[in-house]
């Protein structure tokens, strides 16, 4: 039985990405023989506004040296807005940057985005067109449909929850998602994409919004547990954690 490391760069007010993610690996553990330990670095930022997220992208290397000490075997960027609001395309520039210096660190760990693994997962999925759901304020949100339709895929509707403040987002009812969904436009949308934010709670919604729209449903965090899966050589199947980790992709 192997134990692989899991290692995460958060905002220092991320309070779902330390929960969600080891949430998922945990309900796998009792499916396959892998074991999870996890590890987290964290960068400062407590509003969701373009010039908090880019001071706070600017602390990402030290992250990931510190994590490069724990000899992590996969580290993941876990904001997604931050990456996304850089400009497009931008996750891949991040990821080889915090490659580049755990490498210099001697890590062997491989690096993902969360902004990077849901363009992978959406792909991957073979979506077209999606409908997506944000806590962000409407300029943020208008700047991630951008960024997934510069990445060739058409977002059909965008819904916006206005939410500036980090922490008010990770203290939502993770169900609660279920219901807003109804203003969501998924007519031709081949997946909806729940919670286009790591931060906003979205895992308890994920089957039941399944199961009501008829539709595949994927968040930014389910999303980044099937990339880091995929880095670490292992199938991405996860109970209970909608379509894109069903063991199908």
């Amino acid at each position: 039985m192997r134990a692989f490391r899991i290692g995460q760069i958060v905002p220092s007010s991320n309070i779902t990405m330390e929960t969600e993610i080891p949430a998922m690996f945990r309900a796998r553990e009792a499916t396959a023989p892998e074991r999870f330990t996890f590890h987290s670095s964290r960068m400062r930022m407590k509003s969701v506004t373009k010039e908090e997220l880019e001071q706070m992208n600017a602390q990402a290397e030290r992250c990931a040296v510190e994590l490069s000490d724990a000899r992590v075997d996969v580290m993941g960027y876990a904001c997604l807005v931050a990456i996304m609001s850089m400009g497009n395309g931008y996750h891949r520039n991040s990821e080889e940057r915090l490659r580049t210096v755990a490498t210099g660190e001697g890590s062997k760990a491989e690096v993902v985005s969360s902004a990077g693994a849901l363009i992978s997962g959406l792909k991957v999925m073979g979506a077209r067109r999606v409908a997506i759901m944000t806590p962000y304020m409407k300029p943020l949100t208008a700047l991630v449909k951008n960024y997934i339709e510069n990445e060739g895929i058409e977002v059909i509707d965008a819904l916006s929850l206005e939410i500036s403040d980090n922490m008010a987002v990770g203290e939502r009812d993770p169900r609660a998602l279920i219901d807003i969904a109804d203003g969501l436009n998924i007519e031709g949308a081949d997946v909806v994409v729940a919670s286009a934010c790591v931060q906003m709670p979205s895992l308890a919604s994920i089957a039941p919004l399944e199961a009501k729209l008829g539709k595949p449903v994927v968040s930014a965090a389910t999303c980044t547990v099937h990339e880091m899966l995929k880095r670490l050589g292992l199938r991405a199947m996860v109970p209970d954690a909608g379509a894109i980790l069903s063991g199908r992709y």
